[in-house]
């Protein structure tokens, strides 16, 4: 395209440039309908990327071998969410992520998780989607299948429609874009708090330090709820410095079955604290309470109000980019036995060493010790204690 041309003196000069530029420069891009006359035309717009390359992807593989030194002889540890079965070698899960993500206003997109294996997926499908009423799961489920719009508006307010995974506790349920420290889960996450839930969520960023949540929710663990009523859910994350970061969670709502006037309510708090480069601390303070809850026999029978809480510490010390060591302790009251069906006070301690072979391949290994105020870890030859010494091997590769 020919430049404009410059204020001269003479004509005769200004006429000649003028022909010599009609004739021998190459057609200027049209103008566009309101561009004003004289003004440079508006460059094309790029090539769009064709949609299938907007699309990742991603996965995680979990195998492990778990060993109770108190020999139960079902071969089921007590009180273990995924790392239940002793002296076997677990396909944990496999899960596939499918993924188109939305990171600016205006962007659209979903997010799919296919999970299958012998231990994550029968403790986290949801009932009425891979879990029946009668509680029962096999080792396939959509662990999280939610469509995302960022609505341009101020920052960006993300809603997403669908199951995902919840915002309570710090422990997660593993994937290829999160992991936790030790490999067996603690007892504020298989008793304390939910897995999933399906409905609406809206986030919004209010500055780099600060964002929040809202759900509104069938339940816990509810793809289908079990009565008309819907959980609301919130979370409010603060990070103060670089080094600190607080979180507040909380949902409540009716989870029994064809009841609308019996909540359920759970707040959630976290704290992290970088103590050093090498050198993370995290919190984590559960708060359960639900109206008229008809207890197991093993817990007393009868309905009561109930209520829970725990007490979770951890520890994890950097010794180089691939090695590291990660401290857990817990405290976990179920007075009523509501949770864990048993009128009791669990604690656990978990050693967890951990290497990163590759950066995708870790192995890790637990040595844990659960106790309790009652007699309720299965023994060799069908007898009872109170506490039990597991230890693990775990291999994760994520991709």
């Amino acid at each position: 395209m020919s430049e404009r041309l410059p204020r001269a003196g003479r004509r005769t000069v200004a006429f000649a440039a003028l022909m010599s530029a009609a004739l021998f420069s190459p057609p200027a891009v049209a103008r566009q309908a309101g561009d004003p006359a004289g003004q440079s035309p508006t460059p094309a717009a790029p090539p769009s990327i064709p949609w299938y390359q907007t699309i990742s992807i991603n996965g995680l593989v979990s195998t492990s071998y778990v060993v109770d030194f108190n020999a139960p002889a079902s071969r089921t540890i007590p009180f273990r969410v995924f790392d239940a079965s002793d002296r076997t070698i677990e396909l944990d899960v496999v899960e596939l992520v499918v993924q188109r993500a939305v990171s600016k206003p205006g962007d659209a997109g979903f997010r799919a998780d296919l999970t299958f294996g012998t231990s994550v997926p029968r403790v986290t499908a949801a009932v009425g989607l891979f879990r029946d009423e009668s509680g029962q799961a096999g080792d396939l489920d959509v662990q999280q299948a939610f469509l995302s719009y960022i609505v341009p508006t101020g920052r960006g307010v993300r809603v997403e429609a669908g199951k995902f995974v919840t915002h309570i506790g710090y422990e997660v349920i593993e994937g290829y874009d999160g992991t936790n420290d030790n490999h067996s889960r603690g007892l504020l996450f298989g008793y304390a708090e939910p897995f999933t839930h399906t409905g609406l969520r809206i986030s919004y960023p209010f500055s780099d330090r600060v964002s929040a949540q809202v759900l509104v929710v069938n339940g816990w663990d509810d793809a289908r709820d079990n009565n008309s009523g819907k959980s609301i859910g919130a979370q409010v994350a603060v990070t103060p410095s670089p080094r600190v970061s607080l979180t507040a969670g909380y949902i409540g709502g009716p989870e029994q079955a064809n009841n609308n006037s019996n909540l359920r309510h759970l707040l959630d708090l976290i704290a992290t604290v970088k103590a050093t480069p090498a050198l993370t601390l995290t919190a984590n303070y559960d708060y359960g309470h639900e109206a008229e809850v008809t207890l197991a026999e093993s817990a007393g029978g009868g309905v009561r109000d109930s209520s829970w809480q725990g007490l979770a510490g951890y520890a994890r010390y950097g010794f180089t980019s691939r090695t590291a060591v990660t401290l857990r302790g817990e405290w976990f009251d179920d007075p009523q036995g509501a949770r864990t069906g048993v009128a009791q006070t669990l604690k656990e301690i978990t050693v967890t060493p951990e290497c990163r072979l590759q950066q995708s391949l870790i192995v890790r290994g637990d040595l844990r010790r659960d106790w309790s105020d009652r007699t309720v870890f299965e023994l060799s030859g069908g007898a009872s204690g109170r506490s039990q010494v597991t230890l693990s091997v775990n291999a994760l590769f994520v991709f």
